[in-house]
């Protein structure tokens, strides 16, 4: 018997205990100074065994096996989110916008083009679970040929039993309220970046022009009409510190008691081209050491998010860990992204970036079948820094586009801190 590859093990933030976490066994615990060092000095212990944390190397290999076929064959019933990109154009000029490189395009969304889409869709993914998310540039923009463009879209979804999401900037849904509420509405994600003076020092309307207040009232108005609203707040070192004011102000809105209302924080990071102000980016765990930090301070922010410190979340809500995650990229699997000049691309992080197409549903449709084995073949096994590391069925090898965009392979790793954000998230959520 030895100790597992598996086994993550380290000391809890601001604690004298420590904590190991078993992916593959799917075991976790808290351990005390003499129930670690027994551990950590693979002494025989019936429940370390028990738990996976001491394993025969032979039976550690026929387990992972064995999980990694069931992974591969519950994806294949997995849900598919298909983006669908309505326009590169947008009529906000954000501070950190990664599309502002995007070149023009010569061409406009059309009934016919979005006829093609629905019926790529309808026999691509013929049998799966699925739902369209519109995608932009931004997608509700108030021209009237985009309006009725886009209510083709949402109309003609609901005639197919399929839902829509929409990521939207969030100025014009008052404007599409009551097209959206002919469609069968999945959510609407909504970005505000703080408060009144924050939000609008960030993301402000082509001109200059402040956004917050039409912001909000859009979000008043769908949670009135009963639509789900997923409120996003993209933060910097910039803003951070707002975090707390800006949860406030969703409490006292009584944003927060509703049902259909939650919350994500997204990370302003450099996706394809360079930053102004790179000084302001947060990495992945800087970003969650100030999280830590500020639910401390402030505890009434984890009314407003609960950030997921890797696993932690979900040990503390569900009172287990999630299955072995033996691939953390979504593209060509359960995600796809289409766009209105007819391209075919794996996700929304490469979506109308140049050489990354991977075919056309319009006016043809034409398949690289090779590039897209080459997505559909990645995951822990085929990333040689992720085979032997301990921390691959939590990683899952990250994000392939800025894996390739950092190493220049598809099959490379882009690395996940969770150590070190397992030892802040389990300080944070199991402090008793």
């Amino acid at each position: 018997m030895q100790l597992s590859k598996y086994n993550i093990i380290s000391k809890i933030k601001d604690s004298d205990d420590w904590f190991v976490v078993n992916a593959l066994s799917g075991q976790a615990d808290v351990l005390d100074q003499e129930t670690y060092s027994s551990l950590i000095s693979g002494e025989e212990n019936p429940e370390f065994a028990e738990n996976g944390y001491l394993v025969d190397p032979a039976q550690e290999k026929k387990l992972f096996r064995e999980k990694y076929l069931k992974f591969l064959d519950d994806r294949e019933k997995d849900e598919v989110q298909i983006f669908f990109v309505t326009n590169y154009s947008c009529n906000f000029d954000c501070s950190y916008c990664y599309q502002a490189g995007y070149e023009a395009q010569p061409v406009a969304l059309s009934k016919d083009l979005t006829d093609a889409f629905f019926d790529y869709v309808q026999k691509e993914f013929a049998g799966r679970r699925k739902y369209i998310t519109l995608f932009g540039g931004e997608p509700f923009l108030n021209a009237p040929k985009h309006r009725e463009n886009i209510e083709y879209i949402i109309r003609k979804a609901a005639s197919l039993d399929l839902e829509i999401a929409a990521v939207t900037n969030g100025y014009h849904v008052q404007e599409y309220l009551e097209i959206l509420k002919s469609g069968k509405i999945r959510e609407i994600q909504v970005t505000l970046d703080g408060t009144r003076d924050m939000h609008n020092q960030r993301r402000f309307l082509k001109g200059g022009d402040a956004t917050f207040d039409r912001i909000v009232a859009g979000v008043d108005e769908l949670l009135v009409h009963n639509i789900p609203v997923n409120l996003r707040m993209v933060v910097d070192r910039q803003n951070i510190q707002n975090l707390p004011d800006l949860a406030q102000f969703a409490i006292d809105k009584g944003w927060t008691a509703s049902p259909i209302f939650k919350t994500q924080l997204g990370r302003n990071y450099e996706l394809h081209e360079c930053q102004a102000n790179q000084q302001k980016l947060y990495s992945r765990l800087n970003l969650y050491e100030d999280l830590y930090a500020l639910l401390k301070t402030h505890p009434h922010i984890a009314e407003f998010h609960k950030p997921a410190f890797s696993i932690s979340k979900f040990l503390f809500e569900q009172g287990e860990i999630p299955e072995p995650l033996f691939d953390a990229c979504t593209g060509t699997k359960t995600e796809w992204a289409f766009d209105f000049t007819g391209n075919v691309y794996a996700c929304t992080a490469t979506v109308g970036k140049q050489g990354e197409s991977l075919g056309t549903f319009y006016p043809e449709v034409k398949k690289n079948t090779e590039a897209v084995e080459e997505w559909q073949e990645r995951d822990v096994l085929s990333i040689p820094k992720c085979r032997d590391c301990n921390l691959s069925l939590i990683c899952g090898g990250g994000c392939a586009s800025m894996a390739k965009n950092y190493n220049g392979s598809l099959h490379s790793h882009d690395c996940r801190p969770v150590t070190e954000l397992l030892e802040l998230g389990i300080a944070h959520y199991f402090s008793e």
